[in-house]
């Protein structure tokens, strides 16, 4: 699973942060005989309020993005810590905790978690420290001349922590020979046509170093899979493709599809209500907005959602892009976009077998004859079937250009090719994570 190996470090982050919390609290109650076992479980409360705050408030990718600074830093651990404080003051009121309950008062709650703050800073430095000196170039890219550009721009373009190595052939494969201290070559699709490729591959094999495409290799590295370096090798995910029937995985996948629709449509219905209310309350306009899209296999159907948009706002029937600060948008649909709660209509979708909870995002069958003709391999996302949320929506912004499509579309791919149970719930926290702080588009 090539992305739980990129989420080591932020589990090492969350280990120590728990750690330096019990440490602390403990050192703080010192005097108290018996602490750790008469608070115990309220420790562990706290110490997972602290956690799901600091995942919340992204104190964890401190650790992997590209680029730290300071104010980043020291505001993203002083939310968390303040808003961990004022939680578990809240908490001790509610409880009316007595006075032996100490890790509730306010006395051990401001030193605690202010010294937690800084551990929690202490340890992403250190962290990210170790991962730049620990890190190996794994893959040393071999491409054409031509092509050295256009591959530094995508591996630089979300945000990867290191660039590799790119190593231009003048002459042919001839040329190839295996690098110490790397694991392997990685072959641009330029370079895998050469006629002479077969003959230098099977040498370096030889030598016991490994040989990837572009393809395999950013799909280990970056978490998604370039389309146009995918080229001829569309059997890479024939094995993924949703067919009839299925594996027990797919069953599972299709009943938590039913039982948290059902859930997520009876819990949110009073929302729902509210946001239905509103719009209708906006222009006097019709709440619900139905429109074509393609979905498993190419075929179409319509997807239901809270209107967002004025009543006419395609009134000549041309099919186009949401973009920023779009004035089509009402001031209801700014906020039910930004919770995504305009989606929630869509579990009826879930419900009828067109979509699933996770999956690539339909697109309008309009909108898909130019980025069909203008981007390789687009129409490999219809072998799974659509879903209310993805890989692609919760690490990317929202698609507005030909160029996002083909980045959502490298996304889709890593999907379609290592979907499973596990990224699924990932996904969906990540999902929950952007819904709680209002960061749709």
């Amino acid at each position: 699973m090539h992305w739980l190996r990129h989420r080591g470090w932020l589990a090492l982050a969350a280990g120590l942060d728990a750690l330096g919390v019990c440490l602390f609290a403990a050192w703080i109650d010192r005097e108290r005989a018996g602490f750790l076992s008469t608070q115990l479980g309220l420790l562990a409360m706290l110490v997972a309020i602290y956690l799901s705050l600091g995942w919340l408030f992204g104190s964890f990718t401190l650790v992997k993005i590209r680029r730290l600074r300071w104010d980043q830093l020291v505001l993203r651990l002083a939310i968390t810590s303040a808003t961990t404080i004022a939680t578990g003051a809240v908490l001790g009121w509610l409880l009316r905790a007595p006075p032996e309950v100490t890790l509730l008062h306010r006395g051990s709650l401001l030193p605690l978690f202010t010294l937690a703050a800084l551990w929690s800073g202490g340890v992403r430095l250190w962290l990210r420290r170790l991962a730049h000196s620990t890190q190996q170039d794994p893959w040393i890219i071999v491409s054409l001349p031509g092509e050295q550009e256009a591959i530094r721009a995508e591996w630089e373009r979300i945000g990867a922590l290191r660039t590799p190595s790119i190593h231009v052939l003048a002459e042919g494969c001839s040329q190839l020979e295996s690098r110490p201290g790397s694991s392997g070559l990685a072959l641009s699709q330029g370079v895998l046509n050469q006629p002479d490729g077969l003959d230098s591959c099977s040498r370096i094999l030889a030598e016991g170093r490994p040989i990837t495409s572009l393809a395999l290799a950013a799909e280990k590295e970056l978490q998604r899979i370039p389309p146009r370096w995918v080229g001829d090798q569309w059997l890479l995910f024939s094995d993924r493709r949703e067919q009839g029937g299925g594996s027990f995985e797919r069953q599972l996948k299709r009943y938590a599809d039913v039982m948290v629709s059902l859930l997520l449509l009876l819990l949110c219905a009073p929302l729902l209500a509210v946001a239905a209310a509103l719009i209708r309350l906006s222009d006097g306009g019709p709440v619900l907005y139905r429109q074509w899209r393609t979905g498993l296999q190419g075929k179409r159907f319509e997807v239901i959602k809270l209107r967002t948009m004025v009543s006419d706002a395609e009134e000549e029937g041309e099919a186009i892009w949401s973009g920023p600060n779009d004035r089509r948008i009402t001031p209801v649909g700014h906020w039910l976009r930004r919770t995504r709660l305009d989606e929630l209509p869509q579990l009826i979708n879930v419900l009828q077998g067109e979509m699933s909870l996770i999956g690539p995002r339909p697109e309008r069958p309009e909108l898909e004859t130019d980025l069909e003709r203008c981007i390789p391999n687009y129409r490999l996302r219809h072998w799974i079937r659509p879903g209310l949320s993805g890989w692609a929506q919760v690490n990317m912004p929202y698609t507005s250009t030909l160029e996002d499509a083909e980045l959502k579309l490298s996304y889709d791919l890593f999907y379609l090719r290592n979907g499973s149970v596990w990224l699924d719930l990932l996904i969906l926290l990540k999902t929950i994570k952007i819904v709680l702080k209002a960061a749709g588009r």
